[in-house]
């Protein structure tokens, strides 16, 4: 039996990858130990699934169809830095999304749907897009600084109008994403 490894995610604007960008550059002036997800990487995960048997993605597929039929495309605010799990113990560090509701909404109501296939439930989602994984303290204060700097950046809004269940290929140069199926709301 055949398996891929699967994540459900809203994708970043193409037009917001700048402004991110230039927020990564920050962090990597301070020559931190950071693993940085690539710019066309960058995505809110709505539910990461982990390895699944691909018989079973038509099941998934309609339970997210069923989902996203009770939505509307709706806008975002993306603004906002800080870390997970906090400022002082750095592991995540991440951009914000202002005004989240919706997209809140939109995941409890597919987490709702996935588990009655099985999955485990959320137990604390959090809106958020990764744009770096801290691999040691080295420079941390320094991090910890910028992050405290930018905590109030404003990046842009976007229309949130479609949703992707990807596939996820890990590789020594990082993972490689490829929509498997996209839904429009």
């Amino acid at each position: 039996m055949s398996q891929v490894r699967a994540f459900l995610a809203i994708d970043l604007d193409d037009d917001l990858k700048p402004k991110i960008h230039k927020v990564i550059k920050q962090f990597k002036q301070t020559d931190a130990n950071i693993k940085y997800v690539e710019l066309n990487n960058l995505h809110l995960t709505l539910k990461f699934f982990g390895d699944i048997d691909t018989e079973g993605l038509s099941v998934l597929e309609e339970k997210i169809a069923n989902a996203v039929s009770e939505f509307d495309q709706f806008k975002i605010k993306i603004k906002g830095c800080g870390a997970f799990p906090n400022n002082s113990h750095i592991k995540v560090m991440w951009i914000g999304i202002d005004e989240d509701l919706l997209i809140r909404q939109l995941h409890d109501k597919l987490d709702g749907e996935f588990s009655k296939l099985g999955f485990d439930k959320d137990r604390k989602f959090s809106t958020h897009l990764t744009i770096g994984r801290m691999k040691s303290a080295k420079n941390k204060n320094q991090v910890k600084s910028i992050i405290e700097e930018l905590k109030d950046i404003e990046i842009g809004e976007m229309i949130v109008d479609k949703i992707s269940l990807k596939k996820s290929t890990l590789t020594p140069s990082g993972p490689i994403y490829e929509d498997l199926k996209v839904f429009e709301l």
